[in-house]
């Protein structure tokens, strides 16, 4: 029984580590994507698509980590923190590529514009 609740704790712990980290991942991010938005707004991609999915793409990743952190609290065994961090992985990396695809094309649409308005 002692092992069960030294087990427990340990999730406890690992669950409140991994928490504190993406709570400063999160803080990073967020203080990251102000000066993004504030670096925007010089330039004429300012108020674009481009910035506008790098928003909701970060809150969907933070969203997804703490997911993931909530699962892995809730793992009855060894086996079952494998198979959640396994099955987090392959979706992030679907993620990432759709993530990737959408900011390349928002991306090519802003570099577009601006050199139409150059030309202009």
């Amino acid at each position: 029984m002692a092992g069960d609740t030294d087990a427990g704790h340990t999730v406890q712990q690992a669950e409140q580590m991994l928490e504190n980290t993406i709570n400063q991942a999160r803080g990073a991010l967020d203080n990251y994507f102000s000066f993004m938005q504030k670096a925007f707004a010089v330039y004429p991609v300012g108020g674009t698509e481009l910035v506008e999915k790098m928003h909701r793409y970060t809150a969907q990743n933070i969203s997804a980590a703490r997911d993931f952190v909530h699962k892995l609290g809730q793992a009855k065994d060894f086996q079952e923190i494998i198979r959640i961090q396994t099955e987090f992985m392959q979706t992030q990396f679907g993620v990432f590529t759709e993530q990737t695809k959408g900011l390349t094309e928002a991306f090519t649409k802003v570099a577009a514009d601006t050199v139409k308005s150059s030309r202009n």
